[in-house]
């Protein structure tokens, strides 16, 4: 089995993901008690879609949030380093291999980008998110969807030992490889709170950055734009 480090050495992520891809979407659902759905919903409303606007889906897995994305009428393509996330389903978008860090699209070419789950998967997370800036155009948005803190903190104790024991010991009965859900239990932890990520979104250059938390804080969406005119 494999799975990463909180180093998050690109080349280990990808064989993780690999190696996870057979059932990475029902265990996703199975382990967020179908939550994930939701969290895809809010996250298409929240971008603001219109018909025929480009959308980059950066850390697209198997595509299921590029499907919801694609409900708008927006033009989307999925893009992801793991090349067994991408042929893990057969799912009706463009699917595109690609390094977060050095993607394969021009300057300004998507009216927004969006990330869901894999922002914290990236070796480094300022340069992921100047490189989201690059191909967006001015005036166009970002949303990332993300694992966050519990508004409430009482609760937070809880979720810390579902991360910790409750989740690695579900991802042994339904996971393809319950050896990554050790580590993305750690990233979950270890991961930044709110105000803290808008901070590193704001420090890529974007601008009119925002937040809404859902499920308690459980998960969060971040809005930001780049700078230029906006219709």
């Amino acid at each position: 089995m494999s799975r990463a480090s909180l180093d998050k050495e690109p080349r280990a992520v990808a064989r993780m993901f690999d190696a996870v891809a057979k059932r990475y979407d029902r265990t996703n659902s199975v382990m967020t008690f179908g939550l994930d759905r939701y969290w895809r919903t809010v996250t298409r409303r929240v971008l603001d879609l219109r018909p025929g606007e480009k959308v980059l889906d950066v850390a697209a897995g198997t595509g299921v949030s590029t499907v919801e994305l694609a409900r708008s009428g927006a033009w989307c393509v999925a893009a992801d380093f793991s090349l067994g996330m991408l042929q893990g389903a057969d799912r009706p978008v463009p699917k595109v291999a690609a390094d977060a860090l050095a993607l394969p699209f021009a300057d300004d070419a998507f009216d927004a980008v969006t990330v869901s789950f894999g922002l914290r998967n990236m070796q480094d997370t300022v340069a992921a998110l100047r490189e989201f800036r690059r191909v967006t155009r001015p005036g166009g948005r970002l949303v990332v969807c993300e694992v966050s803190t519990m508004v409430w903190r009482p609760l937070r104790w809880g979720h810390r030992i579902y991360l910790s024991w409750v989740l690695p010991r579900i991802a042994r009965l339904v996971s393809s490889n319950p050896d990554a859900y050790a580590y993305l239990a750690e990233s979950m932890l270890a991961w930044p709170a709110q105000r803290e990520l808008a901070e590193l979104i704001e420090r890529a250059g974007w601008g009119e950055v925002e937040w809404l938390d859902l499920s308690g804080g459980i998960v969060a969406l971040h809005r930001a734009r780049t700078s230029g005119d906006t219709e």
